[in-house]
């Protein structure tokens, strides 16, 4: 069986917009540096993985999730290029022009989504690659979740399983939550236990197996509602809702006119040569 993808939209639609020229533009000048190397990322994972379908999942920055309203610091601070958020707002448009599902919803983020997505295919006993540069995704490592995590731009990809996992924050992939609350997390505000780093924090779960059973034990007695808390931030939501997932082959026809349609002509070109190798 061919495995899944799923895609964290957001965090490779950050690295092409950062990784490409700002002066790259679409019809009326606009900005289209994220749309034209999203869309390149998007055919070189279809081609290196051959997967039966994608999914691109997607935050939904206007509206702020159970994280936002539990944590005040939650992500504070994060400020986007306009240019950006008018690119982010297009790119679930380019997705679906290739014919795979897209995956966004209000109160979720994209990760919820790829836990989601995850499971399901785990369910139907299929492999899931997971897509995304948020370390966060290292607690869905396992025999059937792989997760590609881009490691130079976009066009280096590191696998992660379980014994990656393990190499590199010395805990499994299910206690990645525990370690993220103990450790904390920059990138989202989370301050962590206090005095507490990465080898610490690997250390207790070792110990204690769970962030629950080390609280249990009286440690971090002062800090344990703001360390549960954490956990619960750090946790992915495998509940997200999911459209269908049906198998599909991509079409290479409706992405080129999209493209065409915002005066990426060389994109459009670029796939408008795949539906004729497809064809021929």
């Amino acid at each position: 069986m061919r495995p899944l993808l799923v895609i964290d939209g957001d965090s490779f639609a950050h690295r092409a917009y950062h990784a490409l020229p700002k002066s790259i533009r679409r019809a009326e000048r606009r900005p289209a540096g994220a749309l034209v190397g999203f869309a390149n990322m998007l055919v070189r994972l279809w081609e290196a993985e051959q997967p039966r379908t994608v999914l691109v999942a997607w935050d939904t920055l206007e509206v702020p999730t159970y994280r936002h309203e539990s944590f005040d610091a939650y992500q504070s601070g994060r400020e986007f290029d306009a240019e950006l958020l008018e690119q982010l707002a297009l790119l679930p448009e380019l997705v679906a022009s290739f014919g795979f599902a897209v995956a966004k919803g209000a109160g979720y983020e994209a990760d919820d989504f790829l836990a989601a997505a995850a499971d399901a295919e785990t369910a139907r006993g299929g492999q899931a690659l997971v897509a995304t540069s948020d370390r966060d995704a290292f607690q869905l490592a396992s025999s059937t979740v792989t997760i590609l995590q881009p490691t130079r731009g976009v066009s280096e990809i590191a696998r992660i399983g379980p014994p990656e996992v393990r190499e590199r924050y010395g805990v499994e992939p299910e206690q990645v939550p525990d370690f993220i609350a103990l450790r904390g997390d920059p990138s989202d505000k989370l301050p962590g236990a206090r005095g507490v780093g990465p080898k610490t924090a690997a250390q207790i779960l070792a110990e204690y197996g769970s962030l629950e059973n080390a609280l249990a034990a009286g440690r971090f007695s002062a800090e344990a509602d703001a360390l549960r808390l954490y956990r619960q931030i750090a946790q992915l939501d495998h509940s997200a809702p999911l459209p269908p997932m049906d198998d599909a082959q991509p079409d290479w026809a409706g992405a080129a006119k999209r493209a065409s349609d915002w005066g990426l002509g060389a994109l459009a070109g670029r796939l408008e040569e795949r539906v004729r190798e497809s064809t021929s």
